[in-house]
């Protein structure tokens, strides 16, 4: 009888084997797409061996074939009212058809997608410009330009489709534009951007990849519209009449429907195939790749690593100096509101400072405004950020973007989040390191093997292999840990990276970025509510409360003898009776006992 460990662990390999399964193996399990792909790729088959499958072309008439009968000799479908050879004019038909689909959506996706994109992704006024423009193009009768404008394009229906792919593309657009929109303030997406990534390599992997799903059964639908379309206009008439297409042979079938109602069958059967295989198709593939993804399930976050450790031999100088720094937000009324008012502190070289302070008292404001991802609406009002040397205040996105995820790195405050749930986590810890060091896919790989092993992780190829619903919040926090420190920053700002792990967990990343620390010799920023934490690593405090500094100083020093009321009021808040309200809290540093 197998126990729940055992259970679970079962679990766990047959969901992590399950997910490994390449897309192509899942698609071939689907019957709705194995039948629809036969399908099509039978009929398309069919249009591209139409040379060795025809005797006769396309508008080659013989009198004596008028309505040949089906079976006739030479005629397999029999002949039209024309007597031409209706089986020729399928199979051309067919090509035609294609060529209009892939013109038609591709000019579509093409245009739709990457407005969409750029609309969604970036501000208000390109959001603004892109809306105009595509409200603009929807305001076109379709059918009536493309008739209209049938001598410019003298009569070819590439062109024709190429127009239409244009007035296509306002959907496509409204689609992806809105799913951006909602993507964009994923933390996964905050966390590329924090790690270097440039905006169109966030765009291409960690947005669009997201969004595929819609975009495929859009693309689907789409490629069945230019066909029906393109139809539409040869039943019409509209075009050339040498262009054989499902169009004309319906319209010379609904002529002679009472002489031969064989001949209206065949293009129409062919159509209507063609079209809802495309779709049904569009779907099976948005399926697959959306498919739903098991419930997470924790497994054992890896072996504590390390103890306490020597922080002797420090380098000297600061790595980073906040001087009244103002950060406010405009209202309702336009009227903007300090957040965070005149803060001023510094860090050294090789140096731990813990920003402490409730929720709101504008501690993440000042890491976020460090790293030059504030939102939008946030204004710099006042004050200088230098870090070693350098002004970050004032720098655009791209001008920070040398220094986030390379001097300065990130933890967030929540590991699973921030992990992109459409990828590997090997995948994303190498794109992180490839970008910020310059090095070829082999050589991250290795790095970031060597990292997840250093990080604690017990099986780094497995955890390195797993998507983020397969590890456990702790191990979650060792991954974006290793994927911070690669590059060596200078400057770590850890934004909360234990509040949502449990207690014993809490004690191994406190000890994993000790010993991190004292390797790489860097500076941390720790941003926490949590006077456990700053009382086991941090050298120095800065409390926060409205905004403002209320007091710093050294760990020890605070905690012995707090100067300020707001203070006092934190440390008295803290549960364990025998280590604050008794007793100041033993302190390990330099191999002394404070």
């Amino acid at each position: 009888m197998t126990t729940p460990s055992t259970e679970l662990i079962v679990a766990l390999e047959e969901t992590a084997a399950a997910s490994r399964i390449p897309t192509w193996k899942r698609l071939l399990r689907d019957p709705q797409f194995v039948v629809t792909a036969g399908l099509l790729a039978l009929i398309f088959t069919l249009g591209i061996l139409t040379p060795l499958l025809t005797q006769h072309g396309p508008n080659e008439a013989d009198l004596a074939m008028i309505n040949a009968p089906v079976g006739t000799p030479g005629y397999p479908l029999g002949g039209d009212e024309t007597g031409r050879d209706i089986w020729t004019r399928l199979l051309h038909s067919i090509n035609t058809a294609a060529i209009s689909a892939i013109i038609g959506a591709g000019v579509a996706l093409v245009v739709g997608v990457t407005a969409g994109l750029i609309g969604g992704y970036f501000g208000t006024v390109t959001r603004a410009s892109t809306e105009w423009l595509f409200n603009l193009i929807m305001t076109f009768p379709g059918i009536l330009l493309l008739i209209i404008l049938m001598p410019v394009t003298g009569g070819d229906y590439r062109a024709t489709m190429l127009i239409f792919g244009v007035l296509l593309s306002p959907g496509i657009y409204r689609i992806v534009r809105n799913l951006v929109v909602a993507v964009k303030n994923e933390l996964y997406v905050d966390a590329a951007r924090v790690a270097g990534l440039g905006n169109l390599r966030i765009l291409s992997r960690h947005v669009l990849f997201v969004v595929r799903g819609p975009i495929i059964i859009a693309a689907a639908f789409m490629a069945g519209s230019a066909i029906a379309v393109q139809s539409g206009l040869a039943f019409l008439g509209v075009g050339s009449i040498q262009i054989p297409s499902f169009g004309a042979m319906i319209a010379s079938g609904f002529r002679n429907l009472y002489i031969a109602p064989a001949q209206f069958l065949w293009p129409s059967l062919m159509l209507g195939v063609i079209t809802a295989s495309l779709v049904l198709m569009g779907n099976a593939l948005r399926d697959t790749l959306e498919g739903s993804k098991p419930k997470p399930m924790k497994i054992g976050a890896g072996q504590r690593v390390g103890a306490d450790v020597d922080r002797s031999g420090r380098a000297e100088g600061g790595i980073l100096d906040i001087v009244d720094l103002g950060i406010a937000y405009r209202g309702p009324s336009g009227n903007a509101r300090e957040v965070v008012k005149g803060v001023s502190f510094s860090i050294a070289r090789g140096q731990v400072v813990g920003l402490v302070g409730e929720s709101g008292s504008g501690k993440t404001q000042t890491a976020f405004a460090t790293l030059g991802v504030l939102p939008a609406e946030a204004l710099i009002t006042r004050g200088s950020i230098l870090f070693d040397g350098e002004e970050l205040v004032g720098r655009t996105d791209a001008q920070m973007r040398p220094l986030r995820g390379k001097a300065i790195a990130y933890i967030p405050q929540e590991p699973m989040s921030n992990l992109d749930p459409s990828y590997r986590v090997g995948a994303q810890l190498v794109e992180g390191v490839r970008s910020a060091l310059r090095i070829s896919k082999k050589e991250a790989t290795q790095r970031v093997l060597a990292l997840l092993e250093r990080c604690g992780i017990v099986d780094p190829q497995r955890t390195f292999d797993s998507y983020p619903h397969q590890i456990s919040g702790g191990m979650a926090q060792r991954v974006l840990i290793a994927g911070a420190v690669a590059s060596r920053p200078r400057l770590l700002i850890a934004d909360e990276p234990t509040t949502a792990l449990d207690v014993t967990v809490q004690a191994e990343i406190l000890d994993l970025l000790r010993d991190l620390q004292s390797e790489l010799d860097m500076a941390i920023l720790l941003v926490t509510h949590n006077f456990g934490v700053v009382a086991d690593i941090c050298d120095s405090i800065v409390v926060m409360e409205h905004g403002t500094v209320v007091e710093s100083g050294r760990t020890a020093d605070v905690f012995r003898n707090p100067q300020n009321d707001y203070t006092k009021k934190l440390l008295a808040a803290i549960l364990d009776e025998s280590v604050v309200r008794d007793d100041p809290p033993v302190v390990k540093k330099e191999g002394k006992t404070l």
